[in-house]
């Protein structure tokens, strides 16, 4: 197995396991609508279920049309994961890595969504001005944490490809 597939597949394999084992620990430790203060006035571990995409968007629309919606949004997300991931050059380990974060958070949300209908939320925010972020999981994490990454890249690729060939 080639490095860059190695990066990829320990990166989507253990942020599945690890999204999948926070939600599993959600529902057998927390009653649903549960909050557990950890910093207080900042961060608490909830109990929610999202039925919508980000931010509860959707959360209203009949539930079968939600969930074909959903579900195949994300098999065709999974679908260009892999082909991303198979273009890629065989030394990129990076991009590999943040491809196997999204694909592993995608994977998360996914289960959730055909076990349960919905997805577990668990982590929550109050910032300043007593502004709450909604609501999210490892699985959402994973994804911008993955998407971030592959920014990162590209930008640092953009410049490398635009510096100075003179090294001034």
């Amino acid at each position: 197995m080639s490095a860059k597939t190695r990066h990829f597949v320990v990166a989507a394999v253990l942020s599945f396991l690890l999204d999948q084992a926070t939600k599993l620990a959600v529902d057998a430790q927390l009653t649903f609508a549960d909050r557990i203060s950890v910093i207080d006035g900042f961060f608490y571990l909830t109990h929610v279920r999202n039925p919508g995409a980000a931010f509860g968007l959707f959360a209203d629309a009949p539930a079968p049309i939600r969930l074909t919606l959903f579900i195949g949004i994300t098999l065709v997300a999974i679908a260009m994961i892999f082909s991303f991931q198979r273009k890629l050059a065989p030394g990129d380990r990076f991009s590999a890595l943040s491809l196997g974060l999204i694909l592993g958070g995608a994977a998360g949300n996914l289960v959730d969504r055909v076990l349960r209908g919905e997805v577990v939320d668990f982590l929550h925010f109050r910032l300043w001005g007593g502004y709450q972020w909604p609501d999210f999981n490892l699985a959402d994490s994973f994804i911008v944490v993955g998407v971030a990454f592959l920014v990162i890249d590209l930008l640092a690729a953009e410049g490398e490809t635009h510096g100075d060939p003179a090294g001034a």
